[in-house]
């Protein structure tokens, strides 16, 4: 879901530079069919496996009730990609901005409102299996329910606006300057060509949290520290990564937006105007990324204790120490996205296999060996991202 909008939108902004726009129209209906049929098989495989990925995979078994209640979610987000991915290839960004906008805001208020209840509900059952962490269980399943209903109100906005625009698009169609029409063969093909390395380097990006999650806490568990794991992942995932990633998704969505440009520009050999936009997109990254990095640095404390409750010294600390890894991974952001637009797609996800395997040896040397519980985690994610740096800075 990840990748999609990045290979959609290059796909359709190739032929739409080309005035092919039919052939941008039938990747469009080709990648929605991708997604049906893809996020509706994704979502049934965590749906029905929830108990294993929960309970086998990552040694939290109660969070698969989360898990099966943010399954549907899975299936909307692949759709809703497809349909982001083509506006951003037809030119423009505001439908994916809104509806970005509508999502949040649906899913602060639904996590809010449905987490309540559930916590609720969760502490009859609790009371009845005498077991108090149902509670909490039923509690993250109304969290990750706002997630649900904030997607498909993305989703139901786009819908609205292609019905909108839909005659907008017919009369380009009507100019359509290409010698043939795709065949869906063809569209499927080139689909898979394109998504699979984009797919791949987005799945290594974010499986690597789960990865992290399973050996913190098969080693936490080892040490006899298994009662604090929760609290201590719930810590870096819940406060730390939460003020990291906001200027890490301003990254992704500078990549986001200068890809069919920069897709276009390759199209027609505009070299120089390629150059300047991937020198103007790093030098605008990094005016938003340093001065992140060095706020949450030097006043992460202040602004944990302005947004969160319970214990805030352990998650500041862990800002003063990893806040560089804000630069590190705008930066690999941004330039897997360069290496995309310019079509080299293969070479993100060699960098970024090489870079995982490297975070992954550091990660369990310095929680086996030298147990740094959570600094090792955040150590380790610099060290990915700063891989990830070197090596796309090397290949671009």
């Amino acid at each position: 879901s990840y990748s999609l909008p990045l290979a959609v939108s290059k796909l359709v902004s190739s032929r739409a530079a080309k005035g092919q726009y039919k052939n941008a129209r039938k990747i469009f209906r080709g990648a929605f069919i991708f997604a049906l049929i893809s996020g509706g098989v994704v979502t049934v495989i965590v749906f029905f496996g929830a108990d294993f990925f929960a309970g086998t995979l990552m040694t939290e078994a109660k969070s698969a009730v989360a898990l099966r209640v943010l399954g549907p979610a899975l299936l909307i987000v692949a759709l809703m990609g497809v349909m982001r991915g083509y506006f951003q290839g037809m030119g423009t960004m505001m439908p994916t901005a809104i509806s970005q906008i509508l999502e949040q805001i649906v899913n602060a208020v639904m996590s809010i409102m449905a987490a309540k209840f559930l916590f609720q509900y969760g502490t009859k059952v609790a009371a009845l299996l005498r077991d108090d962490s149902y509670a909490a269980a039923y509690g993250a399943a109304g969290g990750t329910f706002g997630t649900v209903a904030g997607a498909l109100m993305g989703l139901l906005f786009l819908f609205l606006v292609l019905l909108s625009r839909n005659r907008t698009f017919k009369k380009q169609m009507n100019k359509d300057a290409g010698r043939y029409i795709e065949s869906y063969g063809q569209i499927f093909r080139v689909l898979l060509l394109t998504i699979l390395p984009v797919i791949m380097s987005a799945a290594i990006y974010n499986i690597s949290d789960p990865l992290d999650q399973s050996i913190f806490n098969y080693i936490m568990t080892k040490n006899g520290m298994g009662d604090i794991q929760t609290s201590y992942w719930g810590m870096f995932s819940g406060k730390y990564r939460v003020l990291t990633n906001v200027p890490i998704a301003l990254a992704s969505s500078i990549s986001a937006s200068m890809m069919p440009t920069l897709t276009q520009c390759m199209e027609e050999q505009e070299y120089r105007a390629a150059k300047h936009k991937v020198s103007t997109a790093t030098r605008f990254t990094m005016i938003l990324a340093i001065p992140c990095a060095v706020g949450l640095s030097v006043l992460g404390k202040p602004i944990l204790s302005m947004l969160f409750t319970g214990e805030i010294d352990l998650p500041a600390k862990l800002l003063q120490v990893g806040s560089i890894s804000v630069v590190f991974y705008s930066l690999s952001t941004l330039t897997n996205g360069v290496l995309q637009g310019i079509d080299k797609m293969n070479i993100p996800v060699r960098n970024a296999a090489i870079a995982l395997i490297i975070h992954l040896v550091s990660l369990f040397v310095m929680l086996e060996y030298f147990d740094l519980k959570l600094y090792a985690v955040v150590f380790s994610c610099i060290i990915f991202a700063f891989i990830m740096c070197v090596l796309n800075g090397l290949s671009i």
